[in-house]
């Protein structure tokens, strides 16, 4: 089998999407293997001198108890109560491929040669990856500092023959399974156990992989827009170039181009218009979904820097000759820009919403509801009820949850990010958001029908005909729950050229 190396590069999100999705094994680099171990020599060094002063959580207890020196021969039971002392999360599992994520942003952060971590310690991570055995995580229970302690806990209790672990889908004790596999419970050194779950890898995780769907959302989002105008039989002036060259806003000018570009050789665009001017959810989706492109081109810049940092503590720095005590586990970068995703791929949302409401209103020669028989059929009518109970939904979600902390460990920890509450929230929006944008499609499409004419862009026409063998035309009321299941699989589960 191929094997990918996980190396010290720089690694952008697209390749730890590529490694969240290969199948093949991973392997530490030669480089990163020399990295870890040469940390780890230096801080078993450190801690022969009997002059050594303490060094917070490697030979004292942690937060509040940080005052409390351990002794030499208890630094391994310090490490093995620490894990199991702080794996208290409740709540659904993480999905497997943010778990995977974890994993390799883990893995990527330990083997940059400050955490002072044991190779092998490291190496049964990448274990669990080429085995296919994910950790079972709770997904609540994390303050966002110092960092993600409870969820990071779960993700390496197996390592200590504690915990549950997934093979095939399916729960069991870790134990088990390391039996099975003939791997022994780790016995860990000094500094491990916080180097294990110090960090914010739940937060980043989940970040990095909901950038994926966010870019898929927002192609799909441009797309459905054009197809949704010419269905509208909408303007097409709002999306000319100059109108945006003028504002210097990248993300409408981007938006506009799309729009222009699906629409691009449509005959009904060339057919005089009664309206002078459309809805703003036809007129301003350059604008709108312009903005929610620049917070996501933003978040992605800060999320790619964090794939590549340490943010453990206390961090060894082997060539300076110090340990330090810091705050890099702190989520406030993460957590501002979580929040932020989750308004912009609301946008996304409520726009979609409101084009949708438009073509069901029996304007523009459609009928009421896109119904061929408006009375004795309802048509899409609670459709769009349902978009409307989920952009509702994402109202209440996109609250920040940045904007507050709870004290925490006896006022020691008096800050905290709560980005792993944003990121939980952000997962739900864009499950939302999707649906959303999916009843818009099967909408544009059953408008697109009722239309019945050549001349439609060829673009969007060739869409309109991979959908339909999808989701066929409906000329009376039929079950929609399956057809708007359906419009969101077809939809998300392909990229499209945007």
């Amino acid at each position: 089998m191929k094997v990918n190396e996980l190396n010290l590069d720089h690694w952008s999100l697209e390749s730890v999407w590529d490694w969240v999705e290969s199948t093949n094994d991973v392997a530490l680099s030669v480089e990163a293997e020399r990295s870890i171990q040469d940390c780890r020599n230096y801080l078993e060094e450190r801690l022969k001198d009997p002059s050594e002063p303490t060094i917070y959580g490697v030979n004292t207890g942690f937060g509040d108890l940080a005052h409390t020196r351990v002794g030499s021969d208890q630094l391994s039971e310090l490490q093995r109560n620490l894990l199991i002392s702080h794996a208290c999360g409740v709540g659904d599992d993480v999905p497997e491929e943010i778990v995977k994520s974890m994993l390799l942003l883990k893995i990527k952060a330990l083997s940059k040669g400050h955490s002072g971590i044991q190779l092998q310690t490291v190496q049964r991570l990448v274990d669990h990856l080429n085995a296919r055995v994910y950790p079972v995580i709770p997904s609540q229970g994390s303050l966002g500092a110092s960092g993600d302690l409870a969820p990071l806990a779960h993700m390496v209790l197996p390592l200590i023959g504690e915990g549950e672990v997934r093979v095939d889908g399916v729960s069991v004790p870790a134990m088990d399974v390391l039996l099975a596999k003939g791997w022994k419970p780790l016995t860990l050194g000094a500094k491990e156990g916080l180097a294990l779950i110090n960090g914010t890898q739940l937060m980043l995780g989940y970040g990095v992989m909901a950038v994926k769907r966010l870019e898929r959302i927002a192609q799909w989002a441009d797309a459905l827009c054009a197809w949704s105008l010419e269905a509208w039989m909408g303007r097409p002036e709002p999306f000319e170039a100059c109108i945006h060259q003028i504002r210097n806003q990248v993300g409408a000018e981007m938006v506009a181009g799309n729009v222009r570009q699906w629409l691009e050789g449509s005959e009904w665009q060339k057919r005089p218009r009664q309206q002078v001017q459309d809805p703003y959810s036809f007129r301003c989706t350059p604008q709108v979904h312009g903005a929610s492109r620049n917070s996501l081109q933003y978040a992605r810049g800060v999320f790619e820097n964090e794939v590549n940092a340490v943010t453990d503590n206390p961090l060894i720095f082997p060539a300076l000759n110090q340990i330090l005590s810091g705050g890099n586990f702190h989520g406030q970068p993460l957590a501002l820009h979580l929040d932020a995703l989750a308004l912009a791929a609301h946008e996304w949302g409520s726009i979609s919403e409101r084009r949708t409401f438009k073509l069901l209103s029996g304007k523009q020669g459609l009928p009421a509801f896109l119904s061929s028989n408006p009375g004795l059929n309802s048509g899409l009518m609670i459709a769009q009820y349902t978009s409307a109970s989920l952009v509702s939904q994402n109202k209440q979600l996109c609250t920040p949850s940045s904007s507050d902390t709870i004290d925490s460990s006896n006022g020691q920890e008096d800050h905290v990010s709560m980005g792993a509450n944003g990121a939980l929230k952000l997962w739900k929006v864009l499950d939302n958001v999707e649906q959303v944008l999916a009843v818009e499609c099967l909408t544009a499409a059953q408008a697109t029908s009722l239309r019945n004419e050549p001349g439609m862009a060829p673009r969007l026409l060739q869409l309109q005909e991979a959908f339909r063998a999808i989701v066929p035309f409906s000329g009376t009321d039929v079950f929609l729950q399956p057809q708007m299941l359906a419009a969101r699989e077809w939809m998300f589960s392909q990229d499209l050229d945007s």
